[in-house]
């Protein structure tokens, strides 16, 4: 679990295939120094476990579902990527909920100056849109945002001078594939909902009390 607060960035310094999947080498001196060999890590939204320690670098291994599934495929020598570690239950919630389980890939559309912040433009796949609510929040490349404006296929967020110079965000050119995790929230209530709403059918089904029926008796005490 994570927060979407970026605490790092790190250069990819080494990719290498392994099988169906990727083994990437991320220098990055100045991350994570507590980590052990195990621990969970988000790079550019994905959940990864690290497996080795060299040279102020880490190793982590990319599953072929994850290629398929995020931005990670893409990766080169070189490549900029935003990094946090895993969050304690002692820790403050700064952003919101991040599981690191890619939603889906979307991209930089445009950005423009707005005050003392710049508000970036990113496309959503529409099967996502759904989950997505001005003022709610969302994860984009790990980073969490908040909502401004929703469009018909994309959103809207303002971003402050300080997360565009301690994540990638500034130097990502328009166009630029990015990571997208709705709020997990969003999707236990959507599936709330269904279930909700397939009530009366499971409640027609011998020996079988609908959701909505066992709800009831909750609020009426039994």
């Amino acid at each position: 679990m994570f927060t979407g607060l970026v605490e790092s960035e790190g250069i990819i310094t080494r990719v290498e295939r392994i099988g169906g999947g990727m083994r990437v080498e991320v220098y990055a001196p100045e991350f994570g120094r507590d980590m052990s060999i195990g621990d969970s890590i988000a790079l550019d939204g994905a959940c990864l476990t690290v497996v080795r320690f060299i040279r102020g670098a880490f190793i982590a291994d990319v599953s072929d579902e994850t290629l398929q599934s995020t931005t990670l495929s893409g990766m080169r020598q070189g490549t900029k990527v935003n990094l946090e570690r895993a969050l304690r239950l002692s820790d403050r919630l700064g952003g919101h909920i991040v599981t690191g389980h890619v939603d889906g890939v979307g991209a930089l559309l445009m950005r423009h100056p707005a005050g003392n912040s710049t508000v970036y433009q990113f496309s959503v796949p529409v099967e996502l849109l759904e989950y997505v609510i001005p003022k709610g929040s969302i994860a984009v490349d790990g980073i969490s945002l908040t909502v401004a404006q929703t469009h018909a296929d994309s959103f809207a967020a303002s971003v402050i001078p300080h997360t565009e110079t301690t994540t990638t965000l500034g130097d990502k050119p328009v166009g630029a594939k990015v990571n997208i995790e709705v709020d997990t929230m969003a999707k236990y209530v959507r599936r709330f909902v269904e279930l909700y709403a397939m009530d009366d059918d499971v409640s027609l089904r011998p020996g079988r009390r609908g959701l909505g029926e066992m709800l009831r008796d909750l609020t009426d005490g039994g």
